[in-house]
């Protein structure tokens, strides 16, 4: 990326963000992971993939004598996850997430997988094993200051946002430079508006994604990926008043002006957009929701 910042940068005191060397068109410049804390104990947020530079770069940014304390996963996908196991055997600092790569999924989600529903490609972490499970709500009392656990699922189920100071770190629920992948099962559209709505209730200063700058307008950025949730249910509906249509055809009508080799992800959102639809009883799948139905309006 161009516009790609310094591996190591002073966010704010107590805040430095050290930049993983995973640029991508889905991770943007690469993944944010996050020191927080001036004392001999640091947290870390997100340890990101299974780099050895990029683990190197985390412990050279602590100066001698300071150590990590506690190692804090937003969810599992690689980008994010991979890291941890290493990080912690090098540093002693337990793993504190929701839970693996399948928790926190709604019933809905739990029972579409059941039924042989499968991940969009995105990068699970199936090998993901936290030492210590964080529930929504969860405060951890460390010598950077509490730190709590906010249970915020949308992206992935085991999705973790956690509130510091008077910021937010959202990990991919939502970001400044681009709106998140929603990709069921681990991904789902309604609970990624009760999330969203969660952070606007919060009303934090600056919210930090893992990917791209921080968000200094924190209520006007979810304001304005609720609304583009919002033109894209519209959307979907407005495709099937035409009648009974499959997913790769509405998926190619929604997003028209997409190039053709985004299409498959552009897919995952759409159908998590008719699920959730399909949840309200206001489309209809045929035989049954999955990725090979055909959906009409009910």
């Amino acid at each position: 990326m161009n516009d790609r910042p310094d591996i190591q940068t002073q966010l704010s005191p107590g805040l430095i963000r050290i930049l993983a060397p995973n640029p991508s068109p889905m991770t943007y410049w690469g993944t944010n992971s996050f020191l927080l804390g001036d004392g001999v104990e640091r947290v870390l947020i997100d340890p990101g993939p299974d780099d050895a530079a990029h683990r190197a770069a985390i412990l050279a940014a602590l100066p001698s004598g300071v150590r990590i304390s506690h190692i804090l996963v937003t969810h599992a996908h690689l980008d994010h996850s991979e890291g941890a196991a290493a990080l912690a055997e090098a540093t002693d600092a337990p793993i504190y997430a929701f839970g693996n790569a399948s928790a926190g999924r709604s019933a809905v989600m739990t029972r579409l997988a059941k039924d042989g529903l499968t991940s969009g490609g995105e990068g699970r972490d199936t090998a993901f094993a936290p030492d210590m499970l964080l529930t929504d709500g969860d405060t951890l009392t460390t010598e950077a200051g509490e730190i709590r656990a906010l249970h915020t699922p949308g992206h992935m189920g085991n999705h973790l946002s956690f509130e510091w100071r008077d910021v937010i770190f959202c990990g991919d629920l939502v970001m400044g430079w681009s709106s998140s992948l929603i990709s069921p099962p681990d991904g789902d559209a309604a609970a990624f508006r009760t999330s969203c709505e969660t952070l606007l209730s919060l009303a934090p200063a600056r919210l930090y994604p893992a990917h791209g700058a921080a968000i200094d307008a924190p209520a006007a950025r979810i304001t304005e990926l609720l609304a583009h949730r919002s033109e894209r249910e519209r959307q979907i509906l407005a495709v099937l008043a035409d009648g009974p249509q499959s997913l790769t055809q509405i998926t190619e009508r929604v997003y028209h002006d997409l190039p053709p080799a985004y299409l498959p992800i552009a897919a995952r959102n759409t159908l998590a957009h008719l699920i959730d639809l399909t949840t309200q009883n206001r489309v209809a799948a045929h035989p049954k929701i999955s990725d090979k139905s055909m959906f009409s309006i009910t």
